[in-house]
């Protein structure tokens, strides 16, 4: 690795699950492997046949996608620290929503096993806070977060809706009762934005996400936070955090508050990140980071030759 190299790593989140992930890198990596399989007694089910066979419609179950996205990104960690023994900790990790959890555990603040159990219990409580139907987001494009924000203001009217995402410059996620997020989008067409509806299970990240906040607290509690080997930039706030003190707190807030993605992006950048590493399935933060910080070059890792590609994109 250059001298001048600072690495970051980065987690995705809902969304970026593909029936198939995980499946060649198990077959290539005993490291990987056996995170999976660890995944698997900690949920009393196969969860890695899930993700190397699907079906789809199961796998995008929420309480299902959230622990097999963190399984997998922890089993792309695993597989690269067996690949690269010597490989240097990254100045921070960060996670996009649920990504969070696979930067903990990445960093060592949470066991896997705890990790694919909250995540379970997340998935579930977030999916059964609103009844099917009543919540809703979308993707607002074209205009400033400000401007979004205080559309999503004037088309409450007494119901919910807020930015969820602030995912990069001029892409802002919102969430919230059905009727208000659809009132928010015909604002945004109307100032020249363009509004598109997201096909989610749940309206996240929003005020109508408290009853999970109060379902996770009691388990996360119980659950041992250790010290973090390296920085996890929080959500909530987008400042790296090394305190386990702090760790459950961020998780909880983050449930009900909104994703600081761009500002983490940034934060990243202004600390001098130059590389950053994607691991998980798909794609989608290498997109956010190039429309955030065009400094930042990123690689996205989720297979055999993404593992041996990291070694020279490195040295770049």
């Amino acid at each position: 690795m250059a001298r001048s190299t600072k690495v970051a790593w980065l987690f995705p989140g809902q969304g970026s699950q593909a029936v198939g992930m995980g499946k060649e890198l198990a077959a290539a990596s005993e490291a990987a492997r056996q995170i999976y399989e660890r995944a698997d007694r900690a949920l009393g089910e196969p969860l890695s046949k899930l993700c190397f066979e699907g079906p789809m419609e199961e796998l995008t179950l929420t309480a299902n996608t959230q622990p097999a996205i963190v399984a997998t990104s922890m089993a792309i960690v695993a597989a690269l620290r067996e690949r690269y023994p010597d490989l240097a900790p990254p100045l921070f990790a960060a996670g996009h929503s649920l990504g969070e959890y696979s930067a903990l555990a990445a960093s060592g603040a949470l066991e896997l096993e705890d990790a694919v159990r909250l995540c379970r219990l997340r998935g579930a409580a977030m999916q059964e806070s609103v009844p099917p139907g009543a919540g809703a987001m979308s993707a607002i494009m074209g205009l400033d977060a400000q401007a979004v924000a205080a559309l999503c203001e004037e088309a409450s009217a007494g119901e919910v809706v807020s930015p969820a995402n602030y995912n990069a410059p001029g892409q802002v996620v919102i969430a919230g009762h059905a009727a208000a997020v659809a009132r928010a989008g015909d604002l945004v067409v109307a100032r020249g934005g363009k509004a598109i509806s997201l096909k989610v299970s749940a309206p996240f990240h929003c005020a109508l996400m408290a009853p999970a906040r109060e379902r996770l607290a009691p388990e996360l509690a119980r659950v041992e936070i250790r010290p973090l080997a390296f920085p996890v930039i929080a959500n909530v706030d987008a400042t790296p955090n090394a305190s386990p003190d702090r760790v459950s707190d961020l998780l909880l807030r983050q449930i009900d508050g909104p994703v600081q993605w761009a500002a983490s992006v940034e934060r990243m950048a202004a600390e001098g990140v130059t590389h950053a590493l994607e691991l998980g399935p798909g794609k989608v933060l290498a997109g956010l980071v190039k429309r955030i910080a065009k400094s930042i070059k990123v690689l996205s890792v989720a297979d055999p030759a993404g593992i041996d590609a990291v070694a020279a994109f490195l040295e770049t």
